[in-house]
């Protein structure tokens, strides 16, 4: 049987990153952090000096983006690969990267797609 997807949404510091991460947990959920695939979009176009004003360059980031997440004691950690970027995608200046990021049409629609696919079995 599929489990349910949950979705929580709101304006920033309203506090979703914590419900979502109390919740995940409770219910024995995987956490899929938007915030957190746009920063790793941000983060992996520096890394390849794709500027973050590149739409087309950091939309075919967006797509090819090997991104999991993983609770590891009562934090969610980010991987890239098998990297774990977790620290280094709430560095300031990435942060400033996925809001410019985030703006591109073509990286919003193709990590919505990503999205789909991540959220597919549920739970």
């Amino acid at each position: 049987m599929r489990q349910a997807v949950v979705t929580i949404d709101g304006p920033a510091g309203a506090g979703k990153s914590s419900v979502a991460k109390q919740l995940a947990r409770r219910l024995g959920y995987r956490l899929l952090d938007t915030g957190a695939i746009y920063r790793a979009v941000a983060l992996t176009a520096r890394a390849r000096d794709v500027a973050w004003s590149d739409a087309v360059g950091c939309a075919a980031i967006a797509r090819d983006l090997e991104i999991r997440f993983d609770f590891v004691g009562d934090k969610n950690h980010v991987y890239l690969g098998d990297r774990d970027a977790t620290s280094e995608i709430r560095a300031p200046e990435i942060s400033q990267g996925a809001s410019q990021v985030s703006a591109h049409p073509e990286v919003r629609a193709a990590l919505l797609e990503l999205q789909r696919r991540l959220g597919a079995g549920g739970g």
